[in-house]
């Protein structure tokens, strides 16, 4: 892949991913639920784990840069089994929020459209409840996004970053004019997660705040294209804390315009609330324009890292070898990003005409959060596992490699539990709607089961030396067609990756070798 990106296309990657602007603006009313007026202190708790996640993230990254990421890190250091599910988890997890958010991203480009005072088109009604014409707006900018991550992720992230300097200049000027102007008194006690009503209240708002915050790791999938592996770590982390600092601000905001009734009757148009509240038209409008660009930068940001994680497990031969072919111009997933864009089409389309798929996909979103706590979970644990020798090497590494990782593994595994008890325990009987809770649990069972039925796969008929080693195929190793004419192919597909390469080592990695400590050593 072409190393052309630095740290400020990793921040724009993440952000864009996180899509703090969407999370602000529908996500808050929701956490209000369960934290009350103690939202600001639920954020910070959350934030805790999620940083030992992304450190152990940093820590892996820099011992070995890799677009799959989690998938190669936990196949490496705990086993191919648990590390295909890592990739599985993460690639089906996106295809189905894509499909999700296409939709939401075409109603509110239709709410911004009836604010200019267009509400139809040709005798057509742009009516953003109608969920046949979100979607169809939905899969307009599915398109444009994915052609922009085609034709280079570079020129992708400059269009990122000019949404989110937009997004975020209206969302701060807003809530911070919302702190100095609400009517609602500060208090300290916003800032104390002891005071959250419950044990109960606590640990579902804690799986809403994990789920909000997931996104930063898009920065990871594209380490390979940074140019230097720490550029990616910088920009994930950079994005990862200058989140928290803005669902500080935001939470903050609404709650000294809002009480905590009225922040949950307003839900997911609490963002849209707060610029009415606070300003005449066209500027109330403003926050809702925020709002639009960040459903597309976040359409966008899942797109990128999505198709790069198929090409890790392409070129591995874990997944098929369609979705190793990269663009001869522009040095991108091409194949693979069009497929995504096509399935996560495909299933928004067949959803809007079959309620029972449309109510799977809702269920889907909705218990994201047990695959969100599985993969980042696996991985931090992988971090522990693969750098435990540094328990030997005092007391800031035993920390920073094994400690802090393992901390973090088990606090996300036991929300991730806690998800599975409560879904188990909401409903008395199997309904396939997505408020069931058995429902709930047996889609993200069924994606699991799915993804071991494709390992097998890969495993006995691929015959993927993956399963053999554990080993992703090294970046570096790997010669792609605007590289040059040796090793190159005509259709853009990287060479066979590992056992059917002249002078590959049996292990199936090709590449300088990782030593004990994790690191790449240099022949």
């Amino acid at each position: 892949m072409r190393r052309s990106l630095g740290v400020k296309d990793g921040v724009a990657i993440a952000a864009s991913s996180t899509a703090a602007t969407t999370s602000i603006g529908i996500g808050m009313g929701a956490l209000a639920a369960y934290a009350g007026r103690q939202t600001p202190a639920l954020l910070l708790l959350a934030f805790l784990p999620i940083l030992g996640i992304a450190l152990s993230y940093a820590r892996l990254n820099r011992s070995e840069p890799n677009m799959g990421s989690g998938y190669t890190w936990v196949g490496r250091s705990i086993g191919p089994w648990p590390g295909f599910l890592t990739g599985w988890v993460v690639l089906v997890g996106n295809v189905i929020f894509m499909a999700y958010t296409g939709a939401v991203t075409g109603s509110v480009v239709l709410q911004f459209l009836n604010k200019l005072g267009l509400r139809s088109v040709l005798g057509l009604e742009l009516d953003p409840s109608s969920t046949g014409v979100s979607t169809a707006v939905g899969l307009v900018a599915l398109v444009v996004v994915t052609i922009t991550a085609i034709t280079g992720v570079r020129s992708a992230t400059r269009l990122q970053m000019g949404l989110l300097i937009f997004e975020y200049a209206v969302l701060l000027v807003f809530c911070g004019y919302a702190l100095i102007v609400g009517d609602q008194p500060f208090s300290l006690s916003w800032l104390n997660p002891f005071e959250i009503g419950s044990p109960t209240a606590l640990a579902q708002g804690m799986v809403l705040a994990v789920f909000i915050y997931w996104g930063w790791d898009a920065a990871f999938s594209v380490n390979e294209e940074t140019r230097s592996a720490s550029d990616a770590a910088r920009g994930g982390l950079i994005a990862l804390v200058a989140m928290l600092g803005l669902f500080l601000v935001g939470a903050l905001a609404f709650q000294r315009v809002m009480d905590a009734d009225e922040l949950i009757r307003n839900g997911p148009q609490a963002l849209t609330f707060l610029g009415s509240r606070l300003a005449p038209e066209p500027w109330a409008s403003l926050p809702l324009a925020a709002l639009m660009c960040s459903a597309f930068a976040s359409l966008q940001s899942s797109v990128i890292p999505t198709a790069r994680g198929a090409l890790a497990m392409g070129r591995d031969r874990t997944l098929g070898s369609i979705w190793q072919r990269v663009h001869p111009r522009y040095g991108s997933p091409a194949a693979g990003t069009l497929l995504i864009m096509a399935i996560a089409a495909l299933l928004a389309v067949l959803a809007v005409g079959i309620p029972e798929l449309n109510d799977m996909i809702l269920t889907a979103v909705n218990s994201i959060g047990l695959t969100v706590a599985l993969y980042y979970g696996l991985t931090a644990l992988a971090c522990a596992v693969r750098f435990r020798a540094s328990l030997r090497e005092g007391v800031v590494r035993a920390l920073r490699d094994v400690v802090v990782p393992a901390a973090s593994a088990l606090v996300l595994f036991g929300l991730g539990g806690y998800l599975v008890v409560n879904y188990a325990t909401m409903s008395d009987h199997f309904a396939a709607n997505p408020d069931n809770g058995w429902f709930m649990l047996t889609l993200p069972a069924l994606f699991v089961l799915l993804g071991l039925a494709v390992a097998a796969w890969a495993k006995w008929v691929r015959r993927a030396p993956y399963f053999r080693t554990g080993h992703g195929t090294d970046a570096d190793a790997i010669t792609l067609p605007m590289d040059g004419p040796v090793g190159s192919t005509m259709d853009g597909r990287v060479r066979p990756p590992i056992d059917d390469r002249v002078g590959s080592p049996t292990d199936g990695r090709v590449g300088p070798p990782i030593d004990e400590e994790g690191d790449r050593t240099t022949p």
